[in-house]
């Protein structure tokens, strides 16, 4: 890499890239970014957030030149670090996979269960083929996926090709931050010994200056439960755990109760993002908005620079830094095969992300990660192959989807409902759907 860093953004015509840079105009000092490209396909989104991404670093005094393009193979020639951001179908392709699945029983959610599945079809295609331009045209750079399910497609790009990827989420800088406003500390001296896969993992020690803190965290976490009217996960389930679960898991560990609330809301997370989204983007037209608006936090977008910025720091600075992100298991967990994403804390430095030795996986929690990772397996492969039989096995697999039958008629719909994003199914037999439940 040289003094000066070129970045480029695909899919930075998204509501988040204000978020991104603000990152960059925050770690200046520390991250020497020269040239900042933001690419893609809808160009009229692009030229909205681009001019307020300008109008930042503008006011910021920030030296990065900003490109806009939707040429993908320029934006990528000789960048050092790729950041991928992109939505197959966009928010419409969401609000099915928000809306189909609970008809057949099942929430409906965009990573976690048949939302996460067809999203994963549609996207995990698409992510190789930008994947093997990378390696093409920036061999050297460093892919850093925030496209979800972020853990799955940074399985796929591991397996597929030769890239350089590390998965990001900003789950778990989000909890760390909001244990160290418990403990009332700086999140710097809080180390999370943090096990499982994106959008599936639990806090099972929290470590300020070497001391574990954990049980006065969970009894903080208790007590919010128990004076909260509709909490995201009930008193007695911590009590049981007594390990910290990540907020996706409650779609695992309350799904009954959550499918219900999805049944009665007026309105779907899907729709609310969506309105945002407009919300967000007649704002960015603003020509006087030189800065990110409070709204973007409502997008849920929460340290999501900050997750970004410091893994780049990181590797550019070769720090040795600890982080928690999305690599693949080596031989850290024997019960998962050594190719396996997982998301545990990695020391990064100029080799990438390299994930520190670890406990073996809690019994309470190891089946519910074994039966995940197999499902997102299998979704890795019948996205490559487009085999209807291995989709299906995939969907079966799932610990949310409750019979072989629940599992053939969600094919069927979410495969009917994206068919124009999913093409390598088309020569393939196609599942009845005996009909909703």
């Amino acid at each position: 890499m040289g003094e000066g860093l070129k970045i480029a953004v695909i899919g930075g015509g998204s509501t988040y890239t204000p978020e991104l840079i603000d990152g960059f105009i925050r770690h200046r000092d520390r991250l020497p970014v020269e040239s900042v490209v933001l690419m893609d396909l809808y160009e009229r989104r692009l030229d909205v957030v681009g001019g307020i991404a300008r109008r930042m670093l503008e006011k910021a005094g920030h030296p990065a030149r900003l490109e806009l393009t939707t040429d993908r193979e320029k934006a990528l020639e000789g960048a050092d670090f790729v950041i991928t951001q992109i939505r197959v179908g966009g928010m419409a392709a969401r609000l099915a996979d928000e809306t189909i699945p609970p008809r057949y029983g099942v929430i409906g959610q965009e990573t976690v269960g048949p939302g996460g599945f067809a999203k994963a079809l549609r996207t995990v295609p698409v992510m190789l083929d930008i994947a093997d331009d990378v390696a093409r045209l920036a061999p050297d750079a460093w892919l850093l996926n925030f496209t979800n399910p972020s853990g799955l497609i940074a399985e796929a790009i591991l397996r597929h090709t030769r890239v350089k990827v590390i998965g990001l989420c900003n789950l778990p800088i989000n909890m760390q931050a909001e244990i160290a406003g418990i403990l009332g500390v700086d999140p710097g001296e809080v180390a999370l010994d943090y096990v499982g896969l994106n959008h599936l993992g639990w806090v099972r020690r929290v470590l300020v200056n070497g001391e574990d803190r954990l049980g006065e965290v969970m009894q903080a976490y208790i007590e919010m439960a128990r004076q909260d009217e509709d909490p995201v996960f009930l008193p007695e389930l911590l009590e049981t755990l007594g390990m910290l679960p990540g907020f996706y898991l409650t779609f695992y560990y309350h799904h009954d109760r959550v499918l219900a609330a999805q049944r009665q809301a007026a309105q779907t997370r899907a729709e609310r993002a969506w309105e945002v989204e407009k919300e967000l983007l007649e704002l960015y037209e603003n020509p006087a908005l030189a800065e990110k608006p409070p709204l973007l936090a409502e997008r849920g977008g929460a340290h999501y620079s900050t997750a970004a910025v410091n893994l780049m720091e990181a590797i550019v600075g070769n720090t040795g830094e600890v982080q928690i992100v999305n690599v693949p298991n080596g031989d850290v967990f024997p019960e998962l095969p050594p190719e396996a994403v997982i998301e545990v804390p990695c020391r990064v430095d100029a080799g990438g992300a390299h994930p520190l030795p670890a406990d073996p996986i809690p019994l309470p929690v190891r089946g519910l990660i074994e039966a995940v990772k197999a499902y997102e397996m299998l979704t890795i492969q019948a996205a490559v192959t487009g085999d209807r039989r291995i989709a299906l096995q995939a969907l079966m697999t799932h610990p949310l989807v409750p019979s072989f039958e629940v599992a053939r008629s969600l094919l069927a719909a979410l495969l009917a409902e994206h068919a124009d994003y999913l093409p390598q199914f088309e020569l393939s037999p196609v599942a009845s759907d005996p009909g909703a439940a």
